[in-house]
């Protein structure tokens, strides 16, 4: 006689991150197009709730620290905001490009990475194109269905058969 199990080990529910990373980055493109004056409380709270999403999902520590960084140096010295969101969508780019696979996405963010560098005057705008390219693909990715990859960490359908 044999037993079979089901074993299925998930570390993050993606298409509720996605959603709520989706969520939050057109949110804030929205207030960042609405408020540009407010542009380092704007980037500076979603860097840091970007980060908490990230840890609330398990995401590994670098990848969530980094945008909770990023937003304490964005609150401590307003005035360097282009170069300080510049360097994270930079790493975040190549992020996308080398991790996720999400290579579109990827090189626009590093694009606007170096468009922010050469145009300080205008990082309002660039940020919050950024926030809604980045919240809109991720819909888009959401309901096509090319989320539902298995990650790593994510075993199905293993049996064990016992004699």
């Amino acid at each position: 006689m044999a037993n079979y199990y089901h074993i299925s080990f998930q570390q993050h529910k993606p298409k509720e991150r996605t959603v709520l990373n989706a969520l939050l980055a057109i949110a804030t493109g929205v207030l960042t197009l609405l408020y540009p004056n407010f542009l380092y409380l704007i980037a500076g709270g979603y860097l840091i709730a970007l980060g908490v999403v990230f840890l609330w999902f398990k995401t590994p520590a670098f990848i969530a620290g980094l945008p909770i960084v990023t937003g304490i140096i964005i609150f401590m010295f307003p005035e360097i905001i282009p170069i300080a969101f510049a360097i994270f969508l930079g790493f975040f780019g190549l992020i996308l490009l080398l991790a996720f696979q999400f290579s579109v996405m990827g090189f626009l963010t590093l694009i606007i990475a170096v468009l922010i560098v050469m145009n300080p005057e205008s990082v309002a705008y660039l940020i919050a194109a950024f926030l809604l390219l980045y919240g809109v693909s991720n819909l888009i990715r959401l309901f096509r269905g090319d989320d539902n990859r298995k990650g790593p960490g994510h075993i199905e359908d293993a049996k064990v058969i016992e004699e």
